[in-house]
Formats: C-alpha cells, structure tokens, sequence
C-alpha cells in the first residue's frame, strides 16, 4: 500500500530506488593484498596498488568474486557469466587514481527480487535491477584541523557491491523495510556484515514525487545515508520538501543531496551526473570475468537457509505466529539459539521465553545475544523443570532472574533456594483447608454468587506456600472444596 503525501493540491505518490553500497567480508581488498579490517591506524592498510603508485597493477581477488556469486544467489538474481570491469573517471581526493574501477555495462549479477513484509501483514516483492562489484573509496576527514582536510586510505580499494533496485518502493516504511531485509540477507550469507555504523553499508536513495498514476517525476539523489532511521527520515523530509516546491509553482532540479542528521533536512550537495560524464570504459589493466555454470552451482551448495525460507519453516514445524517467527529470523543467531532451545520442547513456551524474557531484558541493557549470560542450553533447562511441573511459570521467572544476573543454571538455583514446586495434593489440602477457616465471610459471600473471590482463595493458598503450590492442583482442590 503506496504511502501517499497530503499536499494543499491534492494526494502525491512517493517513489523511491536505492542503491546500497555493502562492503564485501573477505581478508584483503578487490585488488591489492592489503587488510581490510575494521578500525586500524589511519595509512596502515595500504599498498601500492591502493595508493596508486605509478606501474602497479590490479589483481582480481577470486573470494570477493565468490562473494558477490553468492551475493546475487541469495537475492533470487541472475549470475551473468561474462562480466567486465570498466573504469569510472572522476577526481576526488581521497580517490588515488583519478578513477573507480567499478562495472557499468556488463554487471555480475543482473536482475532478482527480495520479498519485504509490511505492516498490515501483505508482503510485496521490490525487483533488484543489477549487483556490481566495484572499489571502495579512501575517507576524507574534515574534522582533524581548523584549515586542512585528512585523507586515510585504508578503505581505498576495500571490495564493495553495489546493489541497485528497481523504483518500486512507495514510502519511507517499505524503504526501511527493503534496507532491513537486504541487511538480514546480507548477515545471513555472510557477504557483508551490515554494520552501517561502521560505513560498511551505505545506502544512497533516489526521491521522487508524482500524482498516483502519472509518470515519475524528476528525482534526487541522497547520498550516503548511514541508518534505517535516517533513511526514513530523510526520505520523510525530501518527498515533503519536492511537494512544497511543485505546488509552489516551481521545478525539481535533478542533484545530488545530502542527508543533516543535526538539522534533519536535505542539502543540495552537486548537479547530478550522468553515466556519460563518467567516462565509463573497460579498464586496460583487467581482462573480462567469464564465470564458468559448474562454479556458481558450488556456491549455490553452500548456501545457507534464507531467512524466508526460515520463517515459513518456523511457522509450518513449530506453528509459530508470523510475528514470533519474524522476530526470531531477523538475525540467524538468534534464529539458532531459539532452535536450541525449543528441541525437543514446547515451541511456543520457547519462543515467548526468548523473546519476551530473554530478547527484552537484553534490549533493556543494551546487551546483544553474544553478551547474553543465559545460554540456549540453560535456558532450555529452566524450560525442562516448568514443563516437568518442578517450578511453577511465576516462580521460573525469578529463576531467570537470578540465572541472568549470576550465570548459574536453573536447577542448582532451584536446589538451592528450596524453590521446588509442592505436588503433594496432600500437604496442599492442608493449607487450603487452613484459608477456607480464615476467612469464613469469603467463603460465604462465594458461595453466595461473587464468583471473582475464586482468585482472591488462589492468591491466599500461594501466598502461604511462597508460590510452590502446583497452580493446577490448588485449582482443583479449591473448586471441589468450595463447590
């Protein structure tokens, strides 16, 4: 369902394509030896390839090639076999050669689809026109001195694939859907960590505005945009701000923007380029990539399960809610530990302790399921003494407590603290007997029709026996006993 803009004129349609730039995981760049990990001094990750020292040539990194085969498998995407790398003139500083060696006519990966899910429960298929590998850039630092800029080259030629859809997001939330699930698939594959944080994902979104039905309109390009939320964000603001100008009378100019998370607005940065102004030609220095069918089917074998095919599979086999199964899938450890817990247990009261117990005191402190001082296995046996009616689910929850602030497991707290649950419908029968002699004006004023003092019975006979009463038993008794 197409997100429409309110105008004083009238009902407009937003239209968004995106291109993300996600940073292959491989050890070393696309075409140079030089280390690609995250966070090292600044100039301490560059040869001479990446520096662009004069005679130095290029050599094509196979494992980034297989990244972004599997990349294109994973996106439901064509995997063209002859591809060629062309090169992408434009000056920049902290660009060494003059030149991006990118693919323009002849892409790896030609056309998919991702699937995103929406809202209101419908999903809604968003086409992938195209996946190219290209070279990173270096990173100009502006903020190291008063009048001088920075260059740190340590990202110049990291391995980068550039993933570009189709115009068919309508909206900042399927925006943010799309780029939430094309992170997913990304962590799953392993092809790209998605940590936008660390600029090893980065989206650039083109905005467009129109009257439902009439064709696109004129668009602008944001580039950069680091967050989910400021891709929302940002887009929110551009479609608003086109809007403003086309009922004002005026025109959009098509640019390239900026996102201010400061002032949260757009800024024009440059007139947008066209192909034809970079000058695209195949680069000299390397020969085109001829992928042989035999090589694409290994990599299509070590793919692992995608986190549609999870969801639907968690559904089917466990009979979990859509929602429980989408939380779950939305990263693959998680969607592990779950699995850990819940064989050979009850799924359903698994996938409410992980998410609701687990997944929300995690949340609270800031901890991710790395961090998490309960394993799976642990969990799982607090599970074990609440379906074998050792501890009720009331008293299981303080255990949790103390196995996440301690790291001990449920049993020996339970051993320890004497937390185990009475069955003896004896001893029970006992103290119900004790709290229908205490209170005789209750016991009347039930009998007499206030059915509601049923719970107030319950409350009384757990209250004396420090919650380890069986729930089912106390029931019972009291029914009987009362009836």
């Amino acid at each position: 369902m197409a997100e429409l803009i309110k105008g004083e004129t009238g009902d407009w349609e937003i239209v968004i394509g995106m291109e993300v730039h996600a940073q292959v995981v491989a050890n070393s760049k696309l075409f140079s030896g030089a280390s690609t990990e995250f966070g090292a001094a600044p100039n301490s990750q560059v040869s001479l390839v990446d520096a662009a020292m004069p005679g130095m040539l290029p050599v094509l990194n196979e494992y980034c090639v297989e990244q972004a085969v599997r990349t294109g498998l994973g996106l439901n995407a064509e995997i063209m076999h002859h591809s060629v790398f062309e090169r992408k003139n434009y000056f920049y500083p902290d660009l060494p050669q003059g030149y991006q060696i990118s693919q323009y006519q002849h892409p790896i990966v030609g056309k998919g689809v991702i699937e995103i899910d929406l809202p209101d429960g419908t999903i809604k298929e968003i086409g992938i026109t195209r996946l190219h590998l290209e070279q990173d850039a270096g990173k100009s630092l502006h903020d190291q001195h008063p009048r001088k800029s920075f260059v740190d080259l340590n990202r110049s030629g990291c391995a980068l694939m550039e993933i570009v859809s189709e115009p068919d997001i309508r909206g900042p939330e399927e925006a943010t859907a799309y780029l939430s699930k094309l992170r997913m698939i990304l962590r799953y594959l392993g092809t790209c960590n998605g940590n936008m944080e660390e600029g090893s994902m980065r989206a650039d979104v083109n905005v467009s505005v129109r009257r439902p039905g009439e064709p696109l309109g004129t668009r602008c390009e944001i580039k950069n945009v680091n967050s989910v939320k400021a891709v929302q964000m940002a887009i929110d603001y551009e479609a608003r701000r086109q809007v403003e100008i086309i009922e004002d009378g005026g025109k959009i100019d098509q640019e390239t923007r900026l996102w201010d998370p400061a002032k949260g607005v757009t800024r024009s940065m440059r007139s947008k380029e066209e192909a034809h102004d970079y000058r695209y030609f195949p680069d000299p220095d390397l020969l085109p990539l001829d992928i042989k069918s035999e090589w694409i089917e290994e990599i299509r074998e070590t793919l692992p399960e995608l986190p549609d095919e999870k969801k639907k599979r968690f559904m089917a086999d466990y009979g979990l809610s859509l929602y429980d199964a989408t939380v779950l899938i939305a990263e693959r450890a998680r969607a592990d530990f779950f699995e850990t817990v819940a064989t050979g247990r009850d799924a359903k009261l698994a996938a409410n302790w992980v998410i609701n117990e687990l997944l929300g005191i995690l949340n609270k402190d800031g901890k991710t399921l790395a961090e998490s001082p309960v394993s799976a296995a642990q969990l799982g046996g607090l599970l074990d003494l609440i379906l074998d009616d050792t501890i009720s689910g009331k008293i299981a929850k303080d255990v949790f407590a103390e196995m996440y602030a301690s790291g001990k497991d449920a049993a020996d707290i339970v051993e320890e603290k004497g937390l185990k649950q009475v069955t003896d419908t004896g001893a029970i029968e006992k103290i119900v007997d004790e709290v229908i002699a205490e209170n005789p004006d209750n016991v009347a004023a039930y009998k007499g029709g206030k059915d509601k003092l049923f719970g107030f019975f319950v409350g009384q006979v757990m209250k004396k026996t420090q919650g380890k009463a069986n729930p089912a038993a106390v029931n019972a008794l009291l029914k009987t006993k009362l009836g």
